[in-house]
């Protein structure tokens, strides 16, 4: 393997295949997961069929890993709503600088308040480390999730 494969295939230690997500996401990934202790970070790797036109992460892409990323982070970080199902209500995304093809993406989120039928979330994404997405959304508290669906 020649180094530009390498870095564009090598995943960051401590990161493992996220087996939940259904079968959208599983198309779209592959995403990673390292949990360890409180800290709680998902990624993947910015492949050419999640690329625009200019070569960089489509913001569609961004989107559905900041979807991904914040229920996610909640359910690992909340015993209240870990096995809930948590349906997007609304979520905001501000792109803060491209994502380059080859780029490693990370995203690290965190529950702001938790109602008896809302979650409020927020999370910053970065591309090589650098900031490239921050994002906040609010979720419904659905039914129990199927056991597929939640990791």
């Amino acid at each position: 393997m020649n180094a530009a494969n390498n870095a564009t295939t090598h995943i960051p230690a401590g990161f493992v295949p996220l087996e939940a997500g259904g079968p959208y996401i599983q198309h779209n990934g592959p995403l990673y997961v390292l949990h360890q202790g409180d800290v709680v970070k998902f990624g993947f790797r910015v492949e050419r069929r999640h690329t625009n036109p200019m070569g960089n992460l489509h913001g569609g892409m961004m989107a559905t890993f900041c979807d991904m990323l914040l229920p996610l982070s909640v359910h690992r970080k909340s015993d209240q709503v870990a096995d809930r199902f948590l349906p997007t209500i609304s979520l905001q995304i501000d792109y803060l600088a491209p994502a380059p093809l080859g780029a490693w993406v990370e995203g690290e989120a965190a529950p702001l308040r938790i109602t008896r039928s809302l979650v409020f979330a927020q999370g910053l994404v970065t591309a090589d480390s650098v900031p490239c997405a921050r994002v906040s959304g609010v979720f419904k508290i659905g039914p129990m999730a199927r056991k597929d669906a939640v990791e």
